[in-house]
């Protein structure tokens, strides 16, 4: 039996763009086992965090084919996934999209897993949804140190792209 993992995620930026943080719960199915993960970023946007969410949880797992369910309260990533509007960007290379350097990158851990997308409304009370929210938020809040290189190199010089 493959092994089933409940990934649960959030992006915040205070100010978007701003500082920002993403938060992470990890479930393993069948196992009382459960990973909590945030980092914050000192100057981002909120989507950017969303989707660098779903990407970390993604790439945190050590096997390749695992079943994955990924919640989010992001319509931007659940719609582009589900409505498959990512993988009509992938074709015309990204152009004219934002946030193609994590659209690459999540695409490619993407299809190393069998992934089905849930979105699930934000601050409706769902227990893990609000905890990756406080867990972005807070990271989003401690001075983060760490830097969005592509967003603070490239998206703030061209922001029409």
């Amino acid at each position: 039996m493959l092994d089933q993992v409940n990934i649960y995620t959030d992006g915040s930026a205070i100010g978007n763009p701003g500082p920002g943080g993403y938060g992470i719960i990890m479930e393993w199915k069948g196992k009382e086992y459960i990973k909590e993960f945030s980092e914050g970023f000192r100057m981002t946007t909120n989507n950017r965090m969303e989707l660098l969410a779903v990407i970390i949880g993604l790439e945190t797992l050590r096997r390749d084919g695992v079943a994955v369910v990924v919640y989010s309260d992001s319509k931007y990533v659940i719609d582009a996934v589900k409505k498959k509007w990512v993988f009509n960007w992938e074709k015309k290379d990204f152009k004219n999209k934002k946030n193609p350097d994590l659209w690459k990158r999540f695409l490619k851990i993407h299809r190393n897993h069998k992934v089905d997308y849930q979105w699930i409304k934000g601050h409706n009370a769902h227990p893990q949804n609000e905890r990756c929210d406080r867990l972005a938020h807070t990271a989003a809040k401690k001075s983060p140190i760490n830097i969005d290189t592509y967003f603070e190199q490239y998206q703030l010089e061209n922001p029409k792209q």
